[in-house]
């Protein structure tokens, strides 16, 4: 079993910055950031590999910078220039490398952004 922390959510004026962490009990080949928000499905926001190998969705591109640390197990999220729209839970997701590897997410925490 995996258990994934995050930490680092809250209330954010427009323009401004968080950053959120997440710490992974053991290593694994994939992790990053979904987000959900009220009434809507979950997103893919960033993911990164242990090789630091990078995905953005474009609505976040240029503004949101995945990183990790391999030796703690755990990846950041550093969100700059905030909007409202990017108000949501965002979970921590993670998956062993391989099409049979066992998807693993933490229980979210919130980002609202105010106008």
């Amino acid at each position: 079993q995996v258990q994934l922390v995050e930490s680092g959510g809250g209330l954010v004026q427009a323009g401004g910055s968080l950053r959120l962490s997440c710490a992974a009990s053991v290593s694994i080949f994939t992790m990053g950031w979904y987000r959900q928000a009220p009434g809507k499905q979950r997103e893919l926001v960033a993911t990164i590999t242990s090789g630091d190998s990078t995905n953005y969705a474009d609505s976040v591109k240029g503004r949101f910078t995945i990183s990790r640390e391999n030796a703690k197990n755990t990846v950041y999220l550093q969100m700059n220039s905030l909007k409202p729209e990017d108000t949501a839970v965002y979970y921590c997701y993670a998956k062993h490398r391989g099409p049979i590897g066992m998807n693993y997410w933490g229980k979210g925490t919130l980002v609202t952004v105010s106008s």
